[in-house]
């Protein structure tokens, strides 16, 4: 006898049904069917800058791996370590049964580093902005964030009980204007939330702007240094510290997921602040603690950052080598010293086309289309790595030529007076 269970049932002649959303939305079976679509692509083994899917070897250029310690040796060592210590999981949350020494000494270490009082881990990056801005945000506060902030800042404000205003990217006029507002409507609390470096175009945030504005109207910062810690700064401090203005940003937010090849995320800031949401940040306190080996990989890895300065030397270097060798191509891109290269394409179909011969050529991109980007900005994001060979760096470029003779698509190269193809403007 079949074990399926019985289809569900119609609605009621007359009622809609909450279903309808699903079965109207056809777009990624359309793709499919195309055989262009990019998502949810098995890799069968992971190299770190190049990959296997299928038997097929790929130079990997869409990873945020970005220092390539997901393969380290220290860094695998100590993850191997943890397991047989304390096994595969912690099996609880941090605020009850859940934090290990591991976890206390991580947050101890990334203070240190971070030049903060304190630091809180919470299980994932996406999470730890979920946590801290909708703990931080009350009912008389208004938050302020920039409209190309990532999904989980604006979450993060949609979960608070505070006035939510976004204010247009990188435009300090138009924060300037709701600060102004607020400080009118007597708001109590007033929090400006940015990404230190813009995961989709690889742009840096204005922090030095932003954080004049925030002493002038009373506000505190946030910045989310998820693709910046490990990457910017003399000492991989991130975006403040290679804008110099650490001293006058309030909280720094990460992840574990990136240069740290693990998983996880953190907040440091004030001792009594980061003390404050440990106690009332529910995605803390109601999800599992980071699981032992990915807080021992996070340790190690903080380990190479403090002591292989260099990484970040060759990684930039990488991403620029890519970079120029793009725009000579006649490709657009934006002017981002970030590991990040978006190429914009422009329309979803051509992308998901390009893309697709992309991977043909065996290099492995990100697609990216609304509403990660605005409409007509489809683009393709490619990010390096510190262990990228010259080799391979230079795959990615044949790939791309190849490509684009493959999908069609029209270079034009416009040289200005240097020679060089004008790019859109990063900010």
């Amino acid at each position: 006898m079949s074990s399926r269970p019985e289809p569900t049932q119609c609605p009621p002649e007359g009622s809609s049904d909450l279903f309808a959303k699903c079965r109207g939305f056809t777009r990624a079976r359309e793709v499919q069917a195309q055989g262009i679509y990019p998502f949810f692509v098995p890799i069968e083994k992971n190299l770190g800058t190049e990959i296997e899917i299928e038997g097929r070897r790929l130079v990997m250029a869409g990873s945020n791996n970005y220092l390539g310690l997901t393969h380290h040796p220290a860094v695998i060592a100590a993850a191997h370590e943890a397991l047989d210590t304390f096994g595969t999981s912690c099996s609880g949350s941090r605020f009850l049964n859940g934090t290990l020494e591991l976890h206390v000494e991580l947050e101890r270490r990334l203070a240190q580093f971070l030049g903060r009082e304190a630091a809180l881990c919470f299980s994932t990056g996406f999470q730890t902005n979920l946590g801290v801005i909708s703990c931080l945000g009350g009912r008389d506060d208004v938050i302020l964030t920039d409209r190309e902030n990532h999904a989980s800042i604006m979450d993060g404000c949609r979960l608070s009980f505070a006035e939510i205003k976004k204010f247009r990217h990188n435009d300090l006029a138009d924060l300037e204007h709701h600060l102004r507002t607020a400080v009118n409507e007597g708001r109590r609390g007033k929090l400006i939330v940015v990404d230190g470096v813009y995961s989709m175009m690889g742009d840096l945030a204005d922090l030095p702007g932003i954080c004049a504005l925030a002493r002038r109207y009373g506000a505190r910062v946030l910045v989310d240094e998820a693709h910046a810690v490990g990457v910017l700064g003399a000492r991989g401090r991130g975006t403040a510290e290679h804008q110099r203005v650490e001293s006058e940003v309030d909280l720094v937010v990460g992840t574990f997921s990136k240069s740290f090849a693990s998983l996880g995320g953190f907040v440091a800031g004030d001792e009594a602040v980061i003390h404050y949401i440990k106690h009332h940040a529910r995605p803390l306190m109601f999800s599992a603690a980071i699981h032992p080996a990915a807080a021992a990989a996070a340790l190690a890895a903080l380990d190479v950052i403090e002591s292989e300065p260099e990484l970040r030397v060759r990684l930039l270097a990488n991403a620029d080598y890519v970079r120029r060798g793009l725009r000579r191509l006649g490709f657009r891109t934006v002017d981002a010293q970030t590991p990040i290269v978006p190429v914009i394409i422009g329309d979803q179909e051509g992308m998901f086309r390009f893309w697709k011969a992309l991977f043909d050529e065996g290099v492995f991109t990100n697609p990216v289309t609304g509403p990660a980007v605005p409409p007509g900005m489809d683009l393709i994001r490619t990010s390096y790595i510190a262990t990228h060979t010259q080799q391979q760096l230079d795959a990615v470029l044949r790939g791309f030529r190849a490509a684009s003779q493959r999908a069609g698509l029209a270079l034009a190269p416009a040289p200005d007076g240097n020679g060089r193809a004008h790019e859109l403007d990063g900010d």
